[in-house]
């Protein structure tokens, strides 16, 4: 009987160690056919590694008084005084106040336009025409941003604005487009579409690539016409790629891109074009208040962070979650 059982387990020693063979030689096929990839993602993870994480050390600052004569780890530490010295400050709340306004106000407002580009295109049949129009809406996202606000302060200029030239020989009063808060909101709001709703539209147009055309061709013999279709089919079709879009977009509720603002800004409306960006520009490089500003981008980043969460744990409940 022992010899038996003896006989038994080595028959199974024997199993278990063919199949840890046959899995380590998956693994390494695995592997191997991964290889590729990985050396593809390589260059991503190191600029990921070098530009984001390694540079997190520097929050540290936030909390010190830093100088560079003594650098980062040598100055010596303030601990919540930056902060309070921040948010003690009338203007601080203000310059909160309105990149909150403008990024909320640019999210409700810019973020249809290239669902609603991605769908147009895709109901174009022509390639040839599809292709032009494409090409065009592209075009804008990759002009820099001194070049558009040349565009801008020569369309909208009081004095030498293409429009207020017509205006003016129309025997009508010139408008101050770029000087009055409401005009330069919409300016600013429409500028930024007009740049970036081409490039925006990419990532719904290949969510709509996905999308089954047998539904279109079964919904069109029901007799559905195209506002039918695109209500019931495709955006159902592109729904979980726009709430991640909007999880994304709540990352930047408190981070008002600088290019676009400090090309448009002007003191007339300083009021409101004041916002966290120009104002760690002026005052962190500028003044060389470092620690000040680092302690704002640490503020800034953690009331993303949260938003993102938030956003996240309500999408899951519609079972349409990051993660």
């Amino acid at each position: 009987m022992k010899p038996h059982m003896e006989t038994k387990k080595a028959i199974y020693q024997q199993a278990a160690a063919v199949r840890t063979k046959e899995e380590r030689l998956r693994r390494r096929r695995r592997f191997n056919m991964n290889v590729p990839l990985m050396i593809m993602f390589a260059p991503i993870l190191v600029y990921f590694i070098t530009f984001k994480y390694i540079p997190m050390g520097g929050l540290i600052i936030a909390f010190k008084n830093y100088n560079l004569a003594d650098g980062i780890l040598h100055s010596p530490w303030t601990g919540l005084d930056n902060f309070r010295l921040l948010f003690n400050s009338p203007m601080m709340l203000t310059i909160i106040k309105n990149t909150f306004f403008i990024s909320v106000l640019t999210i409700v407002v810019s973020f249809p336009f290239p669902i609603i580009l991605a769908i147009l295109l895709n109901e174009i049949r022509r390639m040839f025409y599809k292709r032009v129009i494409q090409t065009l809406v592209y075009l804008p996202h990759f002009l820099n941003w001194v070049i558009v606000g040349s565009f801008i302060v020569l369309i909208f200029a009081q004095e030498q604005g293409i429009i207020n030239k017509l205006i003016s020989a129309l025997g009508w009063e010139k408008i101050q487009f770029l000087y009055n808060k409401s005009s330069w909101l919409s300016i600013y709001l429409g500028s930024g579409i007009w740049r970036g709703v081409g490039f925006g539209a990419i990532i719904y147009l290949a969510a709509l690539a996905n999308i089954d055309p047998s539904l279109y061709e079964s919904s069109s013999m029901d007799g559905a016409n195209k506002l039918r279709q695109i209500w019931h089919i495709t955006l159902p079709g592109i729904t979980p790629v726009i709430i991640l879009m909007l999880i994304l977009s709540m990352e930047n509720v408190m981070d008002v891109g600088f290019d676009q603002i400090y090309v448009l800004k002007n003191p007339m409306v300083s009021d409101i074009s004041n916002v966290i960006s120009v104002w760690s520009y002026e005052v962190g490089l500028g003044r060389g208040q470092f620690s000040l500003t680092t302690a704002l981008g640490f503020f800034t980043s953690s009331v993303g962070l949260v938003l993102v969460l938030v956003t996240n744990k309500i999408a899951r409940k519609f079972d349409q979650g990051l993660w």
